[in-house]
């Protein structure tokens, strides 16, 4: 032991923390001496297809600093924007082999002009797929909730996997076949299409993080069957040379006096789409009988095998059409959603005003209104467009859109953060028209509201007068909702407020703030002293009246909990005498079988001459000493 220890040096990382490897070598230890009963729940689990075992759960052990240590302990975590730039890039590499190799195999006069450019690039993508490998080693994954971060666990789980073994054989290098055939063909580089799965990845999180997912799948859509035309067409232009280009009319027509690569790509591409969308098998169903000459159909197929690949075109070409119409169907379905749901929930509002014989211009200022919320995308409510989420993730959406606009309001600035956190998921939106007022003299108020967007106008009785003009962010009726003891007002409005034009307020309800307060009693203290501060600089408190500390719903609160106390209590006597009650019957009606036995006969005309107390009871019941105890009973012995 002790030569090990002189051959540790000084100072290095192992000296300084060797006593704790050794405390934690022995918890490891400990805890698998008593880890049976776990091991079981996770043997369950993993039957289930839901754990994983011997899984760390922490950033690799490597004290090594620097760029080194960094690489050493780095896992790329697939939900970060480093991982999702990445497949990008992947999708880039599998793109190119999907188009550029398949039309290099086939038209190889491309192929020979630019072979410089054609290497740089197809060893370019190589090593792109050699490093995507690297970095799927050491690509976090999801482990019952929690993201697996050691380093082993990650590589064998990607190596364990059925995408490992696509992605060795996609990159394996068949470029060796040209020293094999002595020929430069890019048809042996087509393993590299294995990696496709790289580029649906790409495009499922993409649709997830962009913030028009329909035209993005619109786009997919539209490029897959581009991609799909084009392997088709360099198939039809291969099948052309198998067959000997010029040698019937349905193949490529290589005499043609302005033949050139770009013409027989372009001819491919025009003759497989024309065969993939029908679109030439229908003209020659319809219009061939009567357009004998037409230069632009497809031509008829003479040979078996191009027969057979027509077919195999129509085929295709119908589950192409099928898919488009479905896809791009359902696609304007989901775009128009929410204008459908919008329009029904309009429609059934004038069928309603129709069948009530409403004037015409309250049903003008109603659809005005419907347009306003379509124009300024209020169709739908907040609450019906978070439900889906969670209350943590509501809460933090709601605290974010809210939480600065309640912070001006003059009461609640100095509250602390938890009371305004509950208060922002109170909040309401109301939508006012032009005209509309919004609280007027002497009603009793019951929110408070936030001006979000629009102006509102403070106004005389007679609503020509303005006194003032309320912009985004004002705020009014807060006092209103507090019950301030002495208030010289009430809980009434002191003014008129009417919209000017269009008006988006945040309502909050004196319901919903008093809710709020129950669990904030200093809070709640802080406001009622603010409030009162307000009413007395403006002259509007009558300090004569104590400061009530508790206000009239929570007295009714209290009393409810004393008498709900109370029924507690007495329905525990009732209970209580109701057994005892019970309990004597049975005693009483077990002293009656004793005593009839001994030929008791009970007279009621005398039951108030002696009383049997409890141990009498007691002594009947066990047959001893009976004589002389029987009180308002009539004992008749039998004659002598």
């Amino acid at each position: 032991m002790d030569s090990e220890q002189q051959a540790i040096p000084n100072g290095s990382v192992f000296s300084r923390f060797k006593g704790g490897a050794i405390a934690l070598e022995f918890l490891k230890r400990l805890a698998k001496k008593t880890s049976d009963g776990g091991q079981q729940q996770t043997d369950f689990f993993l039957k289930l297809g839901l754990g994983y075992t011997g899984v760390a759960y922490a950033d690799s052990d490597s004290d090594e600093k620097g760029f080194k240590g960094w690489l050493k302990r780095r896992v790329v975590n697939p939900s970060e924007d480093f991982y999702y730039y990445w497949t990008g890039i992947v999708t880039l590499t599998v793109l190119y082999n999907t188009v550029i190799v398949i039309l290099r195999a086939v038209f190889y006069e491309i192929n020979e002009l630019y072979k410089i450019y054609w290497f740089v690039l197809d060893y370019f993508c190589d090593f792109i797929y050699v490093l995507d490998i690297c970095i799927h080693l050491r690509t976090g994954f999801l482990c019952q909730g929690l993201m697996v971060r050691d380093i082993k666990a990650l590589a064998l789980n990607y190596v364990r996997s059925f995408a490992f073994k696509l992605d060795v054989i996609s990159i394996f290098p068949t470029d060796f076949l040209y020293f094999l055939f002595a020929q430069d063909k890019p048809v042996f580089r087509l393993n590299r299409l294995l990696r496709i799965k790289r580029a649906f990845e790409f495009t499922e999180r993409t649709e997830t993080r962009t913030s028009f997912p329909n035209a993005f799948r619109i786009f997919c859509l539209v490029l897959y069957i581009v991609i799909i035309i084009h392997i088709n067409g360099c198939l039809y232009f291969a099948v052309s040379l198998g067959i000997g280009l010029g040698s019937d009319p349905w193949v490529y027509n290589s005499s043609h006096p302005n033949d050139s690569l770009a013409r027989r790509y372009i001819w491919s591409f025009y003759w497989s789409t024309l065969s993939l969308t029908t679109i030439g098998g229908l003209f020659h169903f319809f219009f061939l009988p009567f357009i004998l000459n037409f230069s632009g159909e497809t031509p008829q197929p003479e040979q078996d095998v191009e027969f057979l690949f027509n077919t195999c075109d129509y085929l295709i070409g119908v589950l192409i059409f099928a898919t488009i119409v479905g896809n791009v169907g359902s696609m304007i379905t989901n775009m128009n959603a929410a204008r459908t749901e919008f329009q029904n929930r309009m429609d059934a509002v004038k069928q309603y005003m129709q069948f009530r014989k409403v004037s015409k211009e309250l049903e003008k200022r109603v659809i005005k209104w419907f347009d306003y919320l379509w124009l300024n995308k209020q169709a739908l409510s907040n609450d019906s467009a978070l439900e889906s989420l969670a209350k943590k993730l509501q809460t933090e959406i709601a605290i974010h859109v809210h939480f600065e606009t309640l912070k001006k309001v003059r009461i609640f600035q100095d509250c602390e953060a938890g009371l305004l956190v509950e208060l922002v998921l109170k909040l309401k939106l109301q939508i006012f028209s032009p005209g509309d007022y919004i609280c007027r003299k002497g009603d009793i108020g019951k929110e408070m509201y936030i001006v979000k967007k629009g102006k509102l106008h403070v106004v005389a009785d007679d609503g020509k007068t303005i006194f003032v003009t309320l912009g985004e962010g004002a705020v009014f009726g807060e006092l209103s909702i507090l019950n301030i003891a002495g208030s010289k007002n009430g809980n009434r409005r002191t003014a008129n407020v009417r919209s000017v034009g269009y008006t988006d307020l945040f309502a909050l309800s004196k319901d919903d703030l008093w809710d709020a307060l129950k669990e904030y009693p200093e809070a709640r203290k802080l406001l009622i002293a603010k409030g009162r501060e307000i009413l007395q600089k403006d002259n509007l408190l009558d300090e004569s009246v104590p400061d009530v500390r508790d206000t009239m719903e929570e007295r009714c609160e209290k009393l409810d909990i004393v008498v709900e106390m109370m029924q507690t209590r007495l329905a525990r006597l009732l209970a209580e005498y109701t057994n005892n009650q019970r309990k004597l019957k049975d005693r009483i009606s077990h002293l009656e079988t004793k005593l009839k036995k001994f030929g008791v006969v009970f007279d009621d005309d005398h039951l108030d001459t002696n009383i049997i107390t409890n141990n009498d009871f007691d002594d009947v019941e066990k047959n001893e000493n009976i004589d002389g105890k029987i009180g308002a009973v009539v004992v008749v012995t039998p004659a002598e």
